[in-house]
């Protein structure tokens, strides 16, 4: 398919597209639209992340609009608001000579009274995120009764974001005979299921291999140190003077630090997580977008909507939960047909994690040097030279004050001025890595087992910890093992530090970094252990059992609680044999 006229969209929606500079479909659209238009079974759409498809689910459903009806027709549910906003603003766009279509964005951080208020002046087409969308369903503000298509977008990260529940209820109240169409650059096992349990016999649409990385993408990583994962992302910035990119954290702890770090040391580059307020959010993504900002630091549901399509690297500072998250990342860059480099920053104990992703993705990762010193000086002095050579002159503007400017140079060479101008620039950089290590980790650097331990005993003990307590003990048949199985099965991670470990019988106590707990509370007290539901909160003022500490001190297990009750029955087995000897005496 070669245009846009070729698909059978209505002349208005194919002029304003046109107006936005689209001659040719994308894959994704060019198999998608003429679909929808002709055919009005559930379709599950697969693509990856900038492959077109708002336009590939929008036009149709502008198409489709009956626009002398004034109740919702076609709902688009997605997971953040910044994507919210962006699809709203796109379809308003393609829509922009279609009189009397009316679309209405609903999602939280804004006035759910002004929301209200659009909704009851008529709209054919809402945008929402789920909660926002739900709590208008429950006010009875929002009746999806004559909702004749369902979109569910970025449908992976919906799941992933915990919006199972805000789903089902938001479904239950759209008529039972519509359109569902899912769309997805990943085909996970919770994608399955909702096409199973919410679609029927859906048709299957994909554009490429699922999970395929782009092309024209560079993949590399950087092999150090955990100690020394931010000053190689410094000299990774520092070794590219022109980048423009994402780094991408796990959690939002690690991207506040990471960002402070990068603005104390005199980066422009700023935060962008979940603690931000809607204004906030929107101030710092209009400076990136401006290249106000070099460097965005931020977490993977905090970037959803963010599209940016000349970014010239995608940092991994940590690497992601799953393969196909880092998917995702890496296809933020090499976008329109431009190259651009992922990185990730990883330690020693994350190489199978690469090629894990390598498997997963059909990509190949190549090993890099973190820079040397000399290597970032060099690199940047020669782009300073460039720049200045680059700068335009205007010689009528400075002509006032270029005698006394000569006149203070006239003891100098041209080769000394040269020399001045390169030392004020550049002094910064030669100062701070004139004694610079190699902090590249080989693999024949491979500590011993004994290093390794020291390794892990540092780390954790600069990591501040929360202490929880759990309901669930020896008698539960909780080990230490089970305990982290349960703690990394609710994080859906094995990133997180864990500290002291204490199972009591019917209880235990644990440490967990400072910062997830917001995060793992909530999750495991979803689960059950052993047929027992599992109560976890915080226990601050509920110390540790130093008796029983030192009484179970050297086990293998790494523990520091008794694992049962078997130690104070051997000590009450010891204590009588102890009597029958003195009464013998």
């Amino acid at each position: 398919m070669n245009s846009f006229e070729e698909t059978g969209l209505k002349e208005e929606i194919v002029r304003a597209v046109r107006d936005l500079g689209f001659e040719s479909p994308t894959p994704i659209q060019a198999k998608t639209i003429p679909h929808l238009l002709d055919h009005s079974g559930d379709l599950v759409a697969l693509a990856q992340t900038g492959t077109g498809k708002t336009a590939a689910f929008g036009l149709p459903a502008i198409h489709l609009t009956d626009l002398d009806s004034k109740y919702p027709q076609t709902l688009i549910l997605c997971p953040t608001r910044e994507l919210c906003l962006q699809i709203t603003n796109d379809l308003q766009t393609y829509a922009k000579y279609v009189k009397g279509l009316e679309i209405v964005a609903v999602y939280g951080g804004a006035s759910i009274e002004n929301q209200i208020r659009a909704i009851k002046r008529g709209a054919q087409i809402i945008v929402g995120t789920p909660g926002r969308t739900r709590d208008l369903i429950e006010r009875r503000r929002l009746v999806l009764d004559q909702v004749g298509r369902v979109i569910l977008d970025e449908a992976d990260e919906m799941l992933t974001m915990g919006f199972k529940e805000e789903l089902e209820a938001i479904l239950a109240e759209t008529p039972q005979e519509k359109q569902t169409l899912l769309f997805s650059a990943t085909m996970s096992r919770d994608i399955r299921s909702v096409s199973r349990n919410y679609m029927h016999d859906p048709e299957e649409l994909s554009v490429a291999r699922v999970n395929v990385g782009a092309e024209n993408v560079t993949h590399l990583y950087y092999k150090v140190q955990a100690r020394d994962r931010y000053e190689a992302l410094r000299r990774i910035a520092d070794i590219n003077p022109d980048i423009y990119g994402i780094i991408f954290c796990r959690t939002r702890r690690d991207t506040k630090e990471v960002a402070n770090k990068l603005r104390h040391d005199g980066y422009d580059s700023d935060a962008l997580h979940g603690d931000l307020s809607q204004a906030q959010r929107d101030e710092v993504m209009n400076r990136f977008r401006k290249r106000q900002l070099q460097l965005l630091v931020a977490t993977d549901v905090a970037a959803r909507g963010l599209d940016v399509d000349d970014l010239t690297h995608v940092i991994n500072y940590n690497l992601p939960d799953s393969e196909e998250i880092y998917t995702h990342r890496s296809g933020r860059t090499g976008r329109a047909g431009k190259s651009g480099i992922s990185i990730a920053i990883i330690h020693t104990r994350e190489f199978r994690r690469i090629r894990d992703i390598e498997k997963a993705s059909g990509i190949k990762f190549e090993q890099a040097q973190v820079p040397t010193g000399t290597e970032i000086c060099k690199s940047q002095l020669y782009a300073l030279v460039d720049k200045v050579r680059e700068t335009k002159v205007d010689r009528e503007q400075i002509a006032p004050f270029m005698d006394v400017v000569h006149e203070k140079f006239a003891d100098l060479s041209r080769e000394e001025v040269i020399e001045y101008f390169v030392a004020e620039e550049f002094n910064r950089f030669l100062d701070f890595y004139k004694n610079a290590r190699d902090i590249n980790v080989n693999d024949k650097d491979k500590p011993s087992r004994k290093e390794r331990k020291k390794q892990v005993f540092e780390r954790q003990s600069n990591v501040p910890f929360s202490r929880l307590f759990i309901n669930v003990g020896s008698k539960q048949d909780l080990n230490p093992a089970r305990l982290i199985g349960l703690i990394n099965h609710s994080l859906n991670s094995s990133s997180a530090e864990i500290g002291r470990i204490e199972i009591m019988r019917n209880f235990s106590f644990f440490e967990i970094e400072e910062g997830v707990e917001r995060e793992l509370i909530p999750a495991m007290n979803q689960r059950s252990f052993q047929g027992m539901q599992v109560k976890v909160e915080l226990s601050e003022n509920k110390p540790f059992y130093a008796n029983v500490a030192k009484e179970k001190k050297g086990r293998s297990n790494g523990s520091d609680g008794p694992q049962n009750g078997k130690s104070k029955k051997r000590h009450r087995g010891q204590k009588k044999k102890s009597r029958k000897r003195r009464r013998k005496k």
